[in-house]
C-alpha cells in the first residue's frame, strides 16, 4: 500500500505563486510508486481545494476558471483518529471523505506556512509533517528572533537595529540617529518575516531610509536594519536532516543585478518570458561557488551549526554574505521551505531530486516515531478528586 502524502501549498503570503511552482516541481518529481500524492491548494482568501487540475501550472493562467472546476475541502479529524480529506461542505448523501493522509507535506513559502501557523494546524490534527517544527519554523521566519538567538549562539551575524514600525512613526529622528551611529550607511532595510526580498531596498541617506522604512512596514510590523557589506559575495548552503543527524548541500554563488538578489532575480530573471516558471534554480548562478576549499568547508560548517541551533528538520537554505574585504562570513538568513526545496543544490553532490524528497517524508516519519515515546498528557481526571465543588487553589487535596 503506497504512503498517502497530502502536499500543501498556495497560501496567504506574498510568495503565493512561488509557493504553487515549488510544489508542483516536487510532485512531479516524487515516487508514484511508492507516494499516492493528493494536492491540496490554499487560495489567497483561505479556501482549500484539490483534483487533478491542481496538478497543471497552465491551469493556473486562469485562477478563477481552475477553482470552478476544483473540489473545495478541508482537512480534519475523524472520532476514531484518522485525518482525512473530505469535501465542504460535506453532501447530505453519499461519500463526503476523499482520501486518508498519512503524511503532510508543506511547501507554503512566507506567512501562514512558513512560520509555525501551518504546522501548528498539523500538530493539532496530530499527522506527521515533513519540515521544521511550530519552534523552528517561527523562529527561522522572525528575522529578528533568528539574529537574537544567533548571534547569542556566537554564531556570524552582522550588526543591525530593530523596530516596530508604530515606534519609527511615533519618533523616526531617534531611530535615524541610532541607525546613523550603530550602522552608518548604507544600510539594507528589510521586513522582519517575509522572505523572496519582498519588501527589501538599499538606503545611503536619511531620504532613502525613510522611504525604505516606509516600504518595509507596508509587509510587516516589525522591521530589521542592518548593515550593508558593500563588497560582499552571496553564498547560498542548504542542509538535510533533524536534530540528530545533517548534511550539507554543495554551496552556490549568487548572482543578482544589484547589490543584493531581488525577488525579479530569484523568480524572473531566468525565465525566458519573463514568469516565474521555474523558482530560485532559474536564477543565475554559479555551482559550485568559487570561493575556494576552506570558505566552502567554513560556510558548510556553519550552516549546519545554524540549521541544528534552531532545530530544524528536513531540508533548509542557509544563505550567507561574504565579506570579501575582512574576509569574513556572516548568516544572512535561514529558509525553513526553500524555492525549489534547494533540489539543484543536492542533485550535483550525487542526490537525485526523488531521493532527497524520499528522505524527507522519511524524517517526517522518523520524527512521529521519535513523538511517540514522550508523554503529553497525564491519563487522570483532577476533577474527579475535588469534593465539595471548586474551591480553587485552597480545595481539597484528596
Amino acid at each position: 500500500m503506497r504512503t498517502r502524502v497530502a502536499v500543501i501549498f498556495g497560501g496567504v503570503s506574498v510568495e503565493h505563486e512561488v509557493s504553487v511552482i515549488s510544489a508542483l516541481q516536487a510532485i512531479q518529481n516524487m515516487n508514484q510508486d511508492k507516494y499516492e500524492i493528493i494536492p491540496l491548494y490554499i487560495s489567497k482568501d483561505r479556501v482549500w481545494f484539490t483534483g487533478e487540475e491542481m496538478l497543471d501550472i497552465e491551469n493556473y493562467k486562469d485562477l478563477k476558471g481552475l477553482l470552478s472546476k476544483a473540489q473545495k475541502v478541508v482537512m480534519a479529524r475523524t472520532e476514531d483518529g484518522k485525518v482525512v480529506v473530505q469535501k465542504e461542505p460535506r453532501p447530505r448523501f453519499g461519500k463526503s471523505i476523499l482520501s486518508e493522509v498519512d503524511v503532510a507535506f508543506p511547501i507554503i513559502h512566507g506567512t501562514f506556512g512558513e512560520d509555525g501557523v501551518l504546522q501548528g494546524f498539523l500538530e493539532l490534527l496530530n499527522v506527521p509533517y515533513v519540515g521544521c517544527d511550530v519552534l523552528s519554523s517561527s523562529t527561522g521566519m522572525d528575522k529578528v528572533i533568528m539574529k537574537n538567538i544567533y548571534r547569542d549562539s556566537d554564531l556570524p551575524v552582522l550588526d543591525y537595529v530593530w523596530f516596530y514600525s508604530t515606534q519609527w512613526t511615533e519618533d523616526p529622528e531617534a531611530w535615524t540617529t541610532k541607525i546613523k551611529e550603530k550602522l552608518d550607511y548604507p544600510v539594507i532595510v528589510k521586513p522582519a518575516n517575509l522572505g523572496s526580498s519582498v519588501g527589501i531596498s538599499k538606503a545611503e541617506n536619511e531620504e532613502e531610509l525613510e522611504e525604505a522604512v516606509d516600504l518595509a512596514s507596508k509587509f510587516a510590523l516589525k522591521i530589521v536594519v542592518e548593515k550593508m557589506v558593500q563588497n560582499m559575495t552571496e553564498v547560498n548552503c542548504s542542509v538535510l536532516g533533524d536534530y540528530e543527524h545533517v548534511e550539507a548541500s554543495v554551496c552556490e554563488q549568487v548572482l543578482g543585478s544589484d547589490e543584493f538578489l531581488s525577488y525579479e532575480d530569484k523568480y524572473a530573471g531566468g525565465s525566458k518570458d519573463g514568469g516565474a516558471s521555474k523558482g530560485m534554480e532559474s536564477t543565475n548562478r554559479v555551482i559550485p561557488a568559487e570561493i575556494g576549499d576552506g570558505k566552502t568547508k567554513e560556510v558548510q560548517e556553519i550552516a549546519k551549526k545554524s540549521f541544528q541551533m534552531l532545530g530544524c528538520s528536513g531540508v533548509s537554505r542557509i544563505d550567507f554574505i561574504i565579506d570579501n574585504d575582512a574576509d569574513k562570513v556572516y548568516i544572512n538568513e535561514i529558509n525553513t521551505i526553500p524555492g525549489s526545496l534547494s533540489f539543484y543544490l543536492w542533485e550535483p553532490a550525487g542526490k537525485p531530486y526523488k531521493q532527497m524528497l524520499d528522505e524527507l517524508i522519511q524524517l517526517a516519519l522518523k520524527r512521529e516515531r521519535d513523538r511517540g515515546r514522550l508523554m503529553f498528557s497525564i491519563d487522570s481526571n483532577l476533577f474527579s478528586l475535588q469534593t465539595g465543588g471548586s474551591k480553587g487553589s485552597k480545595g481539597s487535596k484528596r
